[in-house]
């Protein structure tokens, strides 16, 4: 017994479910988690909170900045190697923002985090994608929930938690344990697949698109707070707006461009990826002006106004299990149209006067809108690769999280233009802006709707025969780790 070696298999598929959760909820709950911090931060740098909010807006445009490029780099160097290179990254740039000695540190670590965190979540999906076929993506809607709808959720209360107990430190500590042992599990349990793309890399469409998408983000972050004449934004929202334009008209003429666009041509996939970025732009949007709403008319505390949308997460969790029983039944039209005008008539409840005066009237509408919105999103996100092969699925994944990004900023940068100059103050302030903002947002789900009805009516049926878990013929059990070619 001493000469054998004995290594534990693992399942592929559990590996990728388990590292992909791992991963995911890192990055989902690192998007919300430092919010309720930076003022402790400013205060043990003695810096101000203005130079503090560079932690987040590091990470955000950095987050922005790595996506464009994730779909080549899986394709090009195996997106098993990607993926935990990045989550490697992550985890080590979580450690140096914990260890931080001064804000500089901190910005720079924060940066790394979300740039690694840019690639992680389209190469994480299309691990998970490749490892599941259509017609077995709807048992995924457990999987996907938890980085998408609890963790965001979690974060500002354990953000705030362990600050006031433990430290902010322990905000990037608590990163390291978890992403160590998914780097770990990974190196053993994924499967590589390295799809080779055709011709060289797409230079200028990175030099394009990369800043572009990045003083977008920014300007998008600073233009409400700050104002759309500052310099720093006008001039992001200019350049980021021509550098733009330029990638888009080079990527639909190039022989081999850094992202397909014409995938966006696909019904399905095109009408899915809209409705990622405009229900984005909805939840985000009523996600940050509510809250603002509820003190308003309430005079809540901040930490009040943030729980009182924290029923939302709840309701996307009972979600998952509805996708996974009626989206089999019903498909993906008929599931969806309807969830996003009833999200939209709960959006439009929000902004009635007297709705927001009333707590359990709030916490009910906040369940509701997790309950029928996620059904809608969870759909649309396990539906609308079905017709996306393995060999572009990199790059489908790499323009989806693009555009739900984008679409997320701007809606609330939408509700933030429409608030204009309304404060919160002690005394209650006008709520008028607010209502008139989540009304914008009723909108924008409401529009989401008709462009549903492109979605195809039937779910994906499975084929006569599909073992997703055998091994290829020839090869034992090293064959998790032989690297798929394509073709």
């Amino acid at each position: 017994m001493s000469g054998l070696l004995i290594r534990p298999r693992i399942r592929p598929r559990v590996a990728v479910v388990l590292v992909y959760t791992a991963a995911m909820c890192m990055n989902g709950l690192d998007s919300t988690i430092v919010n309720p911090a930076l003022y402790t931060i400013a205060g043990d740098f003695g810096r101000p909170l203005s130079a503090a909010n560079t932690v987040e807006t590091a990470f955000l445009v950095a987050l922005a900045v790595g996506l464009p490029v994730a779909g080549w780099l899986g394709d090009r160097f195996g997106t098993k190697r990607v993926f935990l290179g990045s989550l490697t990254a992550f985890t080590i740039a979580s450690a140096v923002c914990g260890l931080a000695p001064d804000l500089t540190t901190l910005v720079v670590a924060r940066a790394v985090q979300g740039l690694a965190g840019g690639l992680l979540t389209p190469v994480g999906m299309t691990l998970l994608f490749r490892a599941f076929p259509p017609h077995e993506r709807m048992k995924l809607a457990k999987v996907l929930i938890l980085p998408t709808a609890l963790m965001p959720a979690l974060g500002p209360p354990l953000g705030g938690l362990l600050t006031e107990h433990l430290s902010w430190h322990w905000l990037f500590f608590v990163n390291v344990p978890i992403g160590t042992a998914a780097v770990l599990l990974g190196v053993f349990g994924l499967r590589e697949h390295v799809e080779g793309p055709e011709g060289k890399f797409d230079a200028v469409g990175f030099w394009l698109a990369t800043p572009a998408l990045g003083l977008l983000t920014y300007a998008l972050g600073f233009g409400p707070s700050q104002g759309w004449t500052r310099p720093a934004v006008a001039v992001s929202v200019a350049l980021g707006s021509v550098l733009l334009v330029a990638a888009v008209l080079h990527q639909v003429r190039a022989k081999t461009p850094l992202l397909k666009l014409k995938l966006l041509a696909d019904r399905v996939y095109g009408s899915a990826s809209a409705l990622a970025g405009v229900t984005a732009a909805g939840l985000m949007g009523v996600l940050f002006v509510f809250p603002l709403l509820y003190q308003a008319s309430l005079g809540a505390s901040a930490l009040d106004a943030g729980l009182s949308v924290f029923p939302e997460a709840v309701g996307l969790m009972l979600a998952s299990q509805v996708v996974d029983r009626l989206l089999p039944k019903l498909g993906p039209r008929l599931l969806t149209v309807p969830a996003l005008l009833v999200a939209a008539a709960v959006f439009a409840t929000l902004a009635i006067p007297g709705v927001a005066e009333n707590a359990w009237s709030v916490r009910g509408l906040m369940f509701l809108i997790g309950l029928v919105l996620g059904t809608a999103v969870l759909t649309v996100q396990i539906s609308g690769f079905e017709s996306i092969g393995p060999a572009d699925m990199g790059q489908a994944m790499g323009l989806f999280q693009i555009v739900r990004t984008l679409g997320g900023a701007l809606g609330i940068a939408a509700c933030a233009a429409v608030i204009g100059g309304g404060h919160v103050t002690e005394a209650a302030a006008d709520p008028g802006p607010y209502r008139t903002a989540v009304w914008v947002t009723a909108a924008l789900v409401a529009a989401g709707a008709l462009i549903a009805l492109r979605l195809p009516r039937e779910a994906p049926q499975p084929p006569p025969f599909d073992d997703e878990d055998a091994p290829p013929p020839g090869e034992g059990l090293a064959a998790d780790e032989a690297p798929a070619v394509k073709g």
